[in-house]
């Protein structure tokens, strides 16, 4: 389909000589065990959004795969892959491509190092380039390799069935009567087939926005364009922002698409939707996308992106054990990794999940993997935590390791001179390592005289405990003592385990770096029975959570009623799609995605009166309603990939809180249209504790016999809603963008009276 009034190759490097070469392809090895390295001819499609790869078997059909599902492309033998199925003679040709999904990473040997490098640049730019294509032309991209597909017989011009099969690829079930109308009104020329000009029409039927044009309309006010002060009239009365004559003209200059228009300082009905589609005017507030909290403050006062079980792909019992792991969630912003170690063969500790069939990982491919990929999403601090099951002698060796890997950027002694009397800040320890474990003396030793340092070598072993029975009949047993090296004792500073013994005794017998860590259902209990204790407790000492053993599918429970105890490190699986996952995506989607986030000031008060279940009057008390009208959607994608299957979406508004402010509500279902829904619906919320609550927009698939499917969410901060006409990003199971798919709301946010 050539031009056809739609822009061909709309990546923003047509003519570049990276684009020719991906166009063009060429041969690679795909890696797949030391004997298995076969052939394969992998080259970018004409709609450059999606690769293409050939086996050289007779019968083996060719695969594809889109260009945005790709996460990373590394060069060299950096996945596990490469290192354990390659020789190091082919470094500098071998290269993996990493995806955003599930789909297992594709490792490759190119011919020449020169080629390998020239594969990896050129991919990387095009993602790049497929990354920054704002929303507009992300639109009219995916429309126009939906046409080339609809043009089966590839002759540049749009049948009726193959308009048919059009709309069905772009999520859109019409009768058969509206279809045709559609069709004969776009088709001028009678000729039974849209070509040219014709498909730019119908194209632009297509993605008429009837609400965009209301809005438009009402302010459009100068010869039926926006002047500045149009502009400025709709920025403060209905998008409650300030805003001068200055930022409209602005704002013209950089969305407006006609020149004409531009040169009268004019915002078109174009140039307004790309405004409402630019990421500073959708409903996350732009201020709160960088760092701009308060980092200056100790290190227990934020809640803290933290995982479980950080080593899993999967589930507990069998799933396999990877470095990769760890990358995807310090990548994902998670501040605190959990190593799992084990005596190992060849004097080498091991990490896996003790007792089961999970695969086991080298303790230094694992401390490697995090060094490097650490501080690429967040420049703030990161904590281990060593659940160490090793000999004194492969403790050692666990020391060594972590002393020349991290180097410099690990603590091993306190900030400052003398016995600290507080948790340094972010800040402080930005770019360094903390080490959460168990240690053999109080800090405070370290700085007495050597002749009274501690000469045990005896800890009280705490692990995770994977039922509740099993913790009694601990108790009831002396308990299992661990032999520990004094090497890796002494690198645990400001995060030492110890076992919790009731709120009192923590009081008045630990140190503040002294931490416990809670299994949910306990920690569920004090949150709930004993809410202002628990965060009180957590003013002076961190809390680290964790899910139950019994959650062998590596599910996961509600983070937020022990973040509204003042819990920070609320450990979740994050190597599984869940409800709970997206909160914590969306608890830790602003303050520069670094996770840190900072807890409001009557969770950092020693005297606090706060309690989330009783609710007194405080400062915490700012009762708020929040009114919300569900209005459209655009491109939500298909659940299922049948080709006759179009969605029946359905959107639920859901808040997540204090006790008092949990609610959800739904619009009705829209049958069979996934293109561009129309709600118009409206709902209100009473929110008391804003700066606790998160709000979460949910859309599903309805089915009246079976559980709803879920299309795509998005969660943020009660306090970062943006007010007015917002368009909301949406985000599939795995927490990724959906590149065209949006919704389409209208926020406002009042005192309540």
């Amino acid at each position: 389909m050539e031009t056809n009034g739609i822009e061909k190759k709309p990546t923003g490097m047509e003519g570049d000589p990276d684009l020719q070469f991906l166009l063009q392809g060429g041969d690679l090895l795909k890696v797949l065990s030391p004997s298995w390295k076969k052939t394969r001819y992998l080259k970018l499609q004409e709609d450059c959004k999606t690769m293409w790869r050939e086996s050289k078997k007779t019968f083996k059909s060719s695969q594809t795969f889109p260009v945005d599902s790709i996460s990373a492309v590394r060069l060299g033998r950096q996945s596990e892959g490469l290192k354990k199925n390659t020789e190091e003679h082919v470094e500098g040709r071998c290269f993996t491509i990493l995806f955003k999904d599930r789909r297992k990473n594709l490792d490759l040997i190119a011919s020449s190092e020169e080629e390998a490098g020239r594969w990896v640049r050129s991919l990387e730019k095009l993602i790049s380039n497929i990354n920054n294509l704002n929303r507009q032309q992300t639109t009219e991209h995916w429309i126009f390799s939906c046409l080339r597909k609809a043009d089966k017989n590839k002759d540049d011009k749009l049948s009726q069935p193959e308009m048919k099969n059009f709309l069905r690829l772009i999520n859109v079930e019409m009768d058969d009567d509206y279809a045709e109308m559609l069709f004969k009104e776009c088709d001028k020329s009678k000729s039974g087939y849209l070509a040219g000009a014709e498909i730019e029409h119908f194209y632009d039927l297509l993605t008429n926005r009837e609400e965009i044009n209301v809005i438009y309309g009402e302010y459009a006010k100068t010869t039926g364009f926006m002047n500045a002060e149009n502009l400025v009239e709709f920025l403060m009365r209905e998008q409650r922002e300030k805003a001068t004559l200055a930022d409209a003209q602005k704002i013209i200059e950089k969305y407006e698409p006609d020149e004409q228009a531009k040169g009268k300082r004019l915002l078109s009905k174009d140039g307004f939707l790309m405004y409402l589609h630019n990421p500073e005017a959708m409903i996350l507030n732009p201020d709160h996308k960088g760092v701009y909290q308060d980092m200056q403050q100790p290190l227990n006062h934020y809640f803290i992106s933290s995982s479980h079980n950080t080593y899993l792909m999967e589930d507990q019992l069998k799933g396999p054990s990877s470095t990769e792991a760890y990358i995807r969630a310090l990548q994902k912003g998670c501040r605190c990794v959990e190593l799992d170690c084990w005596d190992g063969s060849d004097n080498e500790p091991v990490i896996y999940h003790g007792y089961t069939l999970t695969s086991k990982i080298l303790f230094k491919d694992v401390i490697k993997a995090i060094k490097e990929y650490a501080f690429k999403t967040s420049d703030y601090p990161v904590i281990l935590s060593l659940e160490n099951h090793c000999s004194v002698e492969q403790q050692s060796i666990m020391a060594q390791h972590m002393s020349s890997i991290l180097g410099s950027t690990l603590v091993t002694t306190p900030l400052g001179d003398g016995m600290p009397t507080n948790f340094p800040s972010p800040e402080e320890v930005k770019g360094k390592f903390l080490i959460k474990g168990k240690r053999l003396n109080k800090l405070e030793a370290s700085f007495a005289d050597a002749a009274a340092k501690a000469e045990n070598t005896d800890v009280t072993e705490e692990e995770e405990s994977n039922n509740e029975a099993e913790d009694e009949q601990k108790e009831k047993k002396s308990k299992k003592k661990l032999k520990l090296a004094k090497e890796l004792s002494d690198m645990v500073i400001y995060c030492k385990s110890v076992h919790f013994n009731g709120f009192e005794d923590a009081r008045k017998n630990l140190g503040f770096y002294e931490m416990s860590s809670f299994k949910e259902g306990k920690a569920m209990d004090l949150a709930e029975e004993s809410a202002n204790a628990y965060i009180r407790h957590n003013v002076e000492k961190l809390s680290r959570i964790y899910p139950a053993g019994s959650r062998t599918d590596s599910s996961n429970y509600n983070p937020v009623p022990l973040w509204n105890a003042g819990c920070q490190i609320v450990a979740l699986n994050f190597q599984t799609v869940c409800t709970e996952l997206d909160i914590n995506q969306g608890r830790f989607l602003v303050n520069g995605k670094s996770g840190y986030v900072l807890k409001p000031a009557y969770m950092r008060d020693g005297a606090t009166e706060f309690d989330p279940i009783t609710l007194t009057r405080g400062e915490w008390l700012q009762h708020k309603t929040l009114h919300v009208m569900i209005i459209s959607g655009q491109q939500l994608p298909k659940v299922n990939k049948k080709k006759s299957s179009i969605v029946d979406p359905l959107v639920k508004v859901q808040i997540y809180g204090v006790p008092a402010d949990v609610a959800e509500k739904e619009t009705d279902p829209v049958g069979n249209n996934g293109f561009n829904p129309s709600w118009n619906e409206n709902f209100q919320f009473d929110v008391y504790v804003p700066e606790l609550a998160l709000v979460r927009f949910l859309i599903e698939d309805h089915d009246s016999t079976s559980d709803n499917e879920f299309i795509g969410q998005f969660t943020l901060p009660f306090n970062s809603l943006k007010m007015g006409y917002r368009h909301v990003p949406l985000l599939n199971k795995n927490g990724d963008l959906l590149p065209s798919a949006g919704l389409f709301v209208h926020i406002m946010v009042l005192d309540a009276e």
